[in-house]
């Protein structure tokens, strides 16, 4: 893969959903289908809402590790970012990743108190693709 962030970016900008994987208090992996990020900044940075009162946001404030994954079932690829997750919940955050329509998830809208957003930070990936892995850094 000669460019990363333009394979990787153009393959999340195709996706509607990410699988996106925290730790539990055993330590075991979960993972949940997400709506793909609201917002991202290069593979870097990726903004995903969901509600402050989750399950996932209870199991990022104990462990922030984390991975999102992303396929394209059509050609059989996909990419996995590993990184860490944050909870944002201050209004430029909220403002950047809000929609017309989420009020059907937050009806107080964008200042709803269950209202927050994700904020992944990715470190690495891999990238499967043409029966091939190969894993790359993120700068």
């Amino acid at each position: 893969m000669r460019n990363p962030e333009n394979t990787i970016g153009n393959l999340i900008d195709r996706c509607g959903i990410a699988m996106v994987g925290s730790v539990d208090g055993d330590g075991f992996p979960n993972v949940k289908a997400m709506y793909a990020p609201r917002h991202r900044n290069g593979i870097r940075e990726l903004y995903f809402t969901t509600n402050l009162s989750s399950l996932r946001v209870a199991q990022f404030r104990a462990e922030p590790k984390a991975c999102v994954y992303f396929c394209d079932h059509r050609f059989f690829r996909g990419a996995m970012l590993r990184g860490r997750m944050e909870i944002l919940t201050d209004a430029e955050s909220r403002e950047l990743v809000w929609r017309d329509g989420d009020e059907q998830y937050y009806p107080a809208g964008v200042t709803d108190p269950d209202y927050c957003v994700l904020r992944f930070t990715a470190g690495d990936g891999r990238y499967y693709s043409n029966f091939r892995s190969e894993t790359f850094s993120i700068s």
